[in-house]
């Protein structure tokens, strides 16, 4: 850890809770867009950078939050390895303290875990001021609250983060996507067959016409899995998943609300207005349209899921699903042993009160 730039980030948070002064942290501000807008004192992160540690053999990198993600992937890429939740950047400010905290994964997600999967420890600074180290360098078993995890995806409400410890995995010796032309009911059948198949699957996606299927893994195990799946062969296939990763892709260009929904993966179509973009074997799915947030939570609780307003709209309305009171007592219970005065990120999450 850089403790000249460490010291000063802890400072700034001792005086604040002193003085009960709401800070906003920020890292390299490409994923700004997402939450509801907090307000406070900036608290600059990104000049907290570097790998502090990488061990190719171990599977295991260590870097401070600042870092920037093109660095670190750039390394991993060096050794022939990668981050197997396949972060999205949303810009090429993305930061690795930015990435965990909000707790985003990629295509890969349902075939080889989510970011809090990868996580292994983390260094972060609580609301009080103190520097707070959890977790480790290697996977095990820990009996009790695993509180590395528990920052992915807080948004930075819980902590300022210092340090992460993250698992790597070698990238696949080959990839290849194949494209068929299904209706969504069909492409949802299929992906949810092919889930409960010994098949080497790393990323499906269904646009409205085509559905995508990516294959990884061993020679052998690929071609064999291309024979049973069937289907042409996406030349492009790198530039695809990074459009649909980084939201390149022509679907969400549309200037529409942009939903995320999260669904039982062998729920049915979903009668909506607007467009829609499958992905996840079924059990994540983007919804563009201008809709009333009230209905549209009505409708996908009804399936058995919930949703969210990722990005447009009003920006401190519907953002996050209404949890159940037991789960919002329990969550507010955290923040405040976390951060007592409340002045990490305050309402990024929660509407203030």
């Amino acid at each position: 850890m850089d403790k000249d730039i460490a010291k000063e980030l802890q400072e700034r948070v001792t005086a604040a809770c002193h003085a009960e002064t709401p800070l906003e942290i920020i890292g390299g501000g490409s994923k700004a867009f997402l939450g509801r807008e907090s307000q406070g004192e900036a608290l600059q992160i990104g000049e907290h950078r570097g790998i502090v540690s990488y061990q190719p053999t171990e599977l295991v990198i260590t870097a401070r939050a600042g870092t920037p993600m093109h660095d670190i992937e750039a390394v991993l890429a060096d050794h022939r390895q990668m981050l197997p939740f396949e972060p999205p950047h949303f810009g090429a400010a993305a930061t690795l303290g930015g990435t965990i905290a909000c707790g985003l994964s990629g295509p890969r997600r349902p075939y080889t875990g989510a970011a809090r999967d990868y996580v292994l420890g983390m260094t972060v600074i609580n609301g009080s001021g103190d520097i707070l180290r959890f977790g480790g360098q290697v996977m095990k078993n820990v009996a009790g609250f695993d509180v590395s995890r528990l920052m992915v995806g807080a948004m930075g409400t819980l902590g300022v983060q210092l340090e992460i410890s993250l698992k790597v995995l070698p990238r696949p010796a080959q990839e290849v996507t194949l494209i068929q032309e299904r209706t969504a009911a069909e492409a949802l059948v299929v992906m949810n067959h092919w889930a409960g198949q010994a098949l080497p699957l790393s990323a499906t996606c269904y646009d409205g016409d085509h559905l995508y299927v990516r294959l990884s893994g061993a020679q052998s195990a690929v071609e064999s899995a291309r024979r049973r799946v069937g289907g042409d062969v996406l030349k492009t296939s790198g530039a695809f998943w990074e459009g649909i990763r980084e939201h390149h892709h022509g679907f969400f260009a549309a200037a529409a609300p942009l939903w995320r929904l999260a669904l039982p993966p062998a729920t049915a179509p979903l009668s909506l207005p607007g467009k829609q973009l499958i992905e996840w074997g079924g059990a994540q799915r983007w919804l563009s349209a201008e809709m009333d947030g009230l209905k549209l939570r009505r409708q996908v609780m009804e399936a058995g899921g919930h949703a969210g307003l990722f990005r447009g709209g009003e920006r401190d309305k519907d953002r996050f699903h209404p949890l159940p009171q037991i789960v919002s007592d329990l969550n507010r219970r955290i923040k405040h042993a976390f951060d007592p005065k409340g002045i990490l990120n305050p309402g990024r999450m929660y509407a203030r009160t």
